[in-house]
């Protein structure tokens, strides 16, 4: 292999390395936030805008209701829903679940691409950082 292609291919391992390291942070970090946000209504508006029919609008509405722990007791706790409203007030559609699959999805895609984006920042340090340590090692 010529110098050219050894580069590009040690290049594209440090980059899968560094985007590996990254994703293990920002991954589970922005499941957390999609999954804290997902109940707001800035998060409702904006998946409403592809969920509702054309002329609603995304609403929160969140309602009591109970859970069950670990022990199998029932606790009170707060269920959410996306509300499709019409010009009239009235609510043309429900969706429990949809809207935060999507958000949170959405919030995923958005933290994964930037640990792609970093990763791209980082991988020619880290590839400086590995050579020095290989050199020293032989």
């Amino acid at each position: 292999m010529n110098n050219a292609k050894t580069g590009t291919l040690s290049g594209c391992i440090i980059w899968i390395i560094v985007f590996g390291t990254l994703s293990f942070c920002f991954l589970p970090a922005s499941m957390m936030i999609g999954g804290f946000t997902s109940a707001t209504n800035f998060a409702m508006q904006t998946v409403g805008s592809l969920i509702c029919p054309e002329g609603t609008a995304g609403q929160s509405y969140s309602y009591p209701t109970t859970t069950t722990d670990e022990f199998g007791n029932s606790q009170p706790s707060t269920a959410y829903e996306l509300h499709c409203i019409d010009t009239n007030g009235k609510v043309v559609k429900k969706d429990p679940i949809l809207f935060a699959f999507l958000w949170m999805g959405s919030v995923v895609v958005i933290g994964l691409g930037l640990a792609a984006l970093l990763a791209f920042a980082l991988a020619a340090p880290a590839g400086v950082l590995i050579a020095r340590v290989w050199d020293r090692n032989k």
